[in-house]
């Protein structure tokens, strides 16, 4: 139940309010839209909700913007969140435009919506909420919101060096979840790293007629076969070293993985209209790939034509990025070594390799304290017991930096609007209004049960 004078239904009146207008800015990191625009919107917000905000910046990066609500209470929070939003292309697959916020079948549409400007938008208006009915807030709050999330966080590390006592906490909530179908809360202890690469090939001077394909080498096609050589047959990496040091679950996370809500495999089918799962996993041999399982995935590959109609040609170049999901103890550095080595091997020492993105695993221990008061708050206010995942298959590059330099715990708690349907970085991405609820009841219950436990 939440707090004495606090209206959930109005907050989340307010929360709608802040996210439509955080959804009009098309913040797109990768094509440096309207990041400064967006910065300066998000300081607006917080210090209208009575935050002292300042801009981080550092050479090159978006802005970040810092906010600190005071409080007499003992406890520090840190929040994250991030205001930049993906690309929306395939712009011809959205329903109504990507950033006119459009309300329709209890779903609000809009690029950003579910990743992350809703979540944003929850914590705000409770926390303006709260501040207004008990005259302060129970903990005090520290905010980063940055801009660079959706292109790996490249400053994001500077600029926590940099600003070591400013985000100083004794917890941190990082971009959150939200509830499954069953009606679990979800809570993520951690995310894998990531090594994001776009390899390039040219082999001849310039382009040249198709006809020529019988004499002259295609770039597409050798750059084909340096990818198809990275995985074996039945799906294996093949690059050597790869898997030399990756952790093996122990026998509580093997535990808490059986434990979880078996919601995940439905919803992972409705989501992508698949009958079944590489290798036909399923139940917790599937739940463990997810969390404790490296890849190497093709995220794009681009040569000769794409236009309508047909263009008899030989490319002379080819380029593909590739993204590989990097698990305890993997680092990137060592990976794209790997990379380098097993293609000169293989005889593709002509492919020049350009690293976009580094990321390290990064997580909190299952048995830390902050675990089991965000999951005894999340059974409070869902009624029902958190699902309690491991290592999300995504990445979050900011928790290895506030774990290096900062040292303070964090989870993704269920304060997060979104669901599995959400389409994020799709084309009609949105959240359900009925979600924004729980994040609510959950963010209230947390504050008040931070404040009085410090």
């Amino acid at each position: 139940m939440p707090a004495a004078g606090i209206d959930v239904q109005a907050i989340e009146r307010d929360a709608l309010r802040i996210l439509e207008l955080l959804c009009r800015q098309p913040s797109i990191s990768a094509e440096g839209e309207q990041l400064a625009e967006t910065a300066e919107l998000v300081e607006e917000l917080l210090a209208g909700a009575g935050f002292e905000t300042r801009q981080l910046t550092v050479d090159g990066a978006a802005p970040a913007v810092y906010g600190e609500l005071a409080s007499s209470g003992d406890f520090t929070l840190l929040l994250y969140n991030h205001y930049d939003v993906q690309p929306v292309d395939p712009l011809d697959l959205w329903e109504t435009p990507p950033f006119e916020p459009t309300v329709r079948d209890g779903k609000l549409f809009a690029r950003g919506a579910a990743d992350n400007k809703a979540e944003l938008a929850v914590r705000l208006a409770t926390i303006r909420a709260v501040r207004e009915a008990r005259g302060e807030l129970p903990v005090r709050i520290r905010w980063i919101v940055e801009g660079e999330e959706e292109v790996g966080s490249t400053h994001f590390d500077e600029i926590v060096r940099r600003n070591v006592d400013l985000l100083d906490a004794d917890a941190c909530l990082w971009e959150g979840c939200g509830a499954l179908a069953d009606g679990r809360p979800e809570v993520c202890l951690g995310f894998k790293g990531t090594l994001a690469v776009r390899l390039d090939l040219q082999v001849l001077s310039g382009d040249a007629h198709s006809g020529l394909a019988v004499a002259l080498p295609s770039a597409p096609w050798r750059l084909l076969r340096a990818l198809a050589s990275l995985r074996d047959s039945e799906g294996r990496i093949r690059i050597a070293g790869f898997h030399d040091v990756v952790r093996k679950p122990t026998a509580e996370e093997v535990e808490a993985i059986a434990a979880q809500s078996d919601s995940i495999e439905r919803e992972l089918r409705e989501a992508f209209g698949i009958d079944e799962f590489v290798d036909c996993l399923t139940g917790v041999a599937l739940r463990e790939r997810l969390m404790f399982e490296p890849t190497c995935n093709i995220a794009g590959f681009h040569s000769g034509y794409g236009g309508p109609g047909v263009k008899t040609v030989l490319p002379a170049k080819a380029s593909a990025w590739l993204d590989f999901r990097l698990v305890p103890d993997q680092q990137p550095d060592d990976v794209l070594a790997q990379l380098r080595a097993h293609l000169d091997r293989e005889g593709f020492s002509a492919i020049e390799l350009t690293p976009l993105v580094r990321a390290e695993p990064a997580s909190t221990a299952l048995d830390h304290a902050l675990v089991a008061r965000v999951a005894r708050v999340a059974e409070r206010v869902a009624g029902k017991p958190p699902s309690i995942e491991l290592r999300s298959p995504a990445t979050l590059p900011i928790v290895a930096s506030l774990h290096r330099h900062v040292g303070v715990p964090g989870v993704s708690a269920p304060d997060n609007p979104v669901y599995f349907g959400s389409a994020a970085h799709a084309p009609n991405e949105h959240v359900r209004l009925e979600d924004f609820g729980l994040a609510v009841r959950f963010t209230v219950a947390l504050l008040e049960e931070l404040g009085e436990q410090p």
